[in-house]
């Protein structure tokens, strides 16, 4: 569902990428040095261009905690019991408001520590300005965790194969495009993907691009897990 605030459903191209971290004593920065951090359900602040939210929305959740040292450094930690169903979306919000054919280029890069336990994936939440259509991009995951719809087979573009999926939540289209395998940092070339499904599948037409998020779509954290951004960028032309 479209704001981060809002329920939401599980649901790019990858240049080759470093392994994840294995622990959260990697993080590059802790709460405790932060600019910004809040525990509140709804917490959200604007740092250099990105808007950031702790997002708890799901039932069942545990207490999770976000800070920041800018809108691109950042993270939570995060303690959500180890029952199903999403609890949360930690993301950092860059608006685009441009049409894909308007697009010239479009693309991330990022570089992730995340747990080698608990149930989550890392992913891109990419939405159209009516939030009719939301395309996801799990750049990794682990544990019990799937995106929404059915499997349309894959697909390499430049040079990565993603697993793609095709659903609807009652609100809105959801595309996800799951990495063949598991990526800690790379860029991220996401117009040739939006082309692809507005071109070769024709799933949605020449539609306004609103918000791109990316952050970490968590289902379990039991005991308390750290999810840290190290850097992000986010470039459109």
């Amino acid at each position: 569902m479209a704001p981060s605030t809002l329920g939401r459903v599980a649901r790019a191209l990858i240049a080759p990428a470093l392994a994840l971290g294995a622990t959260a004593g990697l993080a590059s920065a802790p709460a405790s040095a932060a600019v910004w951090s809040s525990c509140d359900q709804w917490a959200s602040t604007t740092l250099n261009g990105y808007t950031l939210y702790n997002d708890i929305w799901g039932s069942g959740a545990g207490a999770q905690c976000i800070w920041a040292n800018s809108g691109t450094n950042w993270g939570v930690n995060a303690n959500h019991p180890n029952t199903g169903g999403i609890k949360s979306y930690p993301n950092a919000k860059k608006v685009i408001n441009k049409s894909i054919s308007s697009l010239s280029s479009l693309s991330s890069s990022y570089n992730v520590t995340v747990p080698s336990s608990g149930a989550y994936e890392t992913a891109y939440d990419i939405w159209d300005t009516n939030y009719k259509y939301e395309i996801m991009l799990w750049v990794n995951k682990t544990g019990a965790v799937g995106p929404l719809g059915t499997s349309q087979g894959t697909v390499t573009l430049s040079g990565s194969t993603w697993t793609v999926y095709k659903g609807n939540n009652g609100s809105n289209d959801v595309f996800s495009f799951v990495r063949s395998s598991n990526s800690g940092s790379g860029t991220v070339n996401i117009l040739p993907i939006l082309k692809w499904i507005k071109d070769t599948k024709g799933w949605f037409g020449d539609v306004t691009i609103g918000d791109l998020q990316f952050g970490f779509e968590i289902t379990s954290s039991a005991g308390g897990l750290d999810f840290t951004v190290n850097s992000e960028s986010v470039s459109s032309s």
